[in-house]
């Protein structure tokens, strides 16, 4: 069995930070979110993995490699543009050749990993099997309805009237049947070959294609909100560990303080990560939150942030809540005299309180 990653597209949901950066490397408690699906596919035994990329193809590189890191072994399969899931598969069939393969899609966190769902595909080998979980709004995903048995008898991508709750979670199973069914697709009404419309064609053609309910966690981590969410998550099984140097602090609960990192003077109330050669000075960083390497905080607060390599918070009284980029420097407003400046049109009226 072999893997496909998919690691394009272009993530405006999680802009700017994606202006100069792959969504997929975007880190969660400082390892981007990319490795945690990697090391789910080598826990499952799969070791050759084709990685799609487009754009940003130089980072996801620089970043994986050839994949030895993970016990994996990368090819790299260039898409020209993100036009749909289906199209990946369609572009990867050379690499995919006559294998049953894993799609997992690279921006995707579940916890628990994939080895249940890789066993029991093998051993009972339908032509497709899909991973559902029951989701609020099902109008933002691809849906499945299943039958009184259980049987998945219709996929509809982001429809308007859902069928049911069940989510299409990011990863896929399929033997090799899957390619007839792509080579037939045309594209759907958003411009993209549809990975359920696929589906769809093997249930319509009689093929087995199976459900694989999931009850624990699962987020596409495309906006800001998830990524804190997913972070937070991650950071609820950290183990304290303090590799670097404090002084005059106080640390609470699960800290990670990162070999080279100094804390200075300040309070940290975990779970907390606080990466290589950053500097924490006359400050309080609070629960849920992960400082990359490099970066600099004084007399300041933060909490429930991802805060990226190389920046710096001086000053600043309270941050929540936030994702903030590489190299950004955040300082007070300077205090300037209230006034109002106007340019008003003839026979204007205004009205001012202050």
């Amino acid at each position: 069995m072999k893997a496909l990653v998919l690691a394009g597209g272009s993530g405006t949901r999680l802009r700017p930070i994606t202006h100069t950066q792959a969504k997929q490397l975007v880190p969660v408690a400082n390892k981007p979110v990319l490795f945690y699906g990697l090391e789910a596919i080598a826990s499952a035994g799969i070791k050759d993995v084709g990685i799609v990329v487009g754009d940003t193809q130089a980072e996801i590189e620089a970043a994986v490699g050839d994949g030895s890191a993970f016990g994996l072994q990368v090819t790299y399969l260039r898409q020209a543009a993100p036009l749909g899931l289906a199209h990946a598969v369609l572009i990867a069939r050379d690499y995919l050749a006559d294998d049953d393969f894993v799609m997992y899609l690279g921006d995707n966190f579940i916890v628990g990993g994939i080895d249940g769902l890789v066993e029991r595909f093998r051993a009972e080998r339908p032509s497709a099997q899909i991973m559902l979980t029951k989701v609020p709004d099902p109008r933002q995903f691809g849906v499945a309805e299943l039958d009184a048995t259980g049987r998945v008898v219709g996929l509809e991508e982001k429809p308007r009237e859902p069928r049911s709750d069940l989510a299409l979670v990011g990863v896929y199973l399929f033997t090799p049947a899957v390619h007839e069914a792509v080579a037939t697709l045309k594209p759907s009404g958003r411009g993209e070959l549809e990975i359920t419309d696929a589906i769809q064609s093997l249930i319509d053609a009689g093929h087995d294609v199976q459900p694989a309910l999931i009850s624990g966690y699962w987020k596409d981590t495309g906006n800001v909100a998830d990524m804190l969410e997913v972070n937070r998550l991650v950071l609820e099984s950290l183990e304290p560990r303090l590799d670097g140097d404090v002084e005059d602090s106080e640390l609470i609960g699960r800290v990670v303080v990162e070999a080279g990192a100094s804390v200075r003077g300040s309070r940290i109330v975990g779970p907390v990560v606080i990466g290589a050669g950053t500097v924490i000075t006359d400050s309080y960083v609070g629960p849920f939150t992960s400082v990359a390497k490099d970066c600099r905080i004084s007399h300041s607060e933060i909490e429930y942030s991802i805060l990226l390599a190389r920046s710096s918070i001086d000053g600043v009284h309270r941050i929540e809540a936030s994702l903030i980029g590489h190299d950004v420097e955040v300082t007070p407003a300077p205090r300037t005299p209230k006034a109002h400046r106007l340019v008003l049109g003839d026979h204007s009226k205004v009205q001012i309180s202050s």
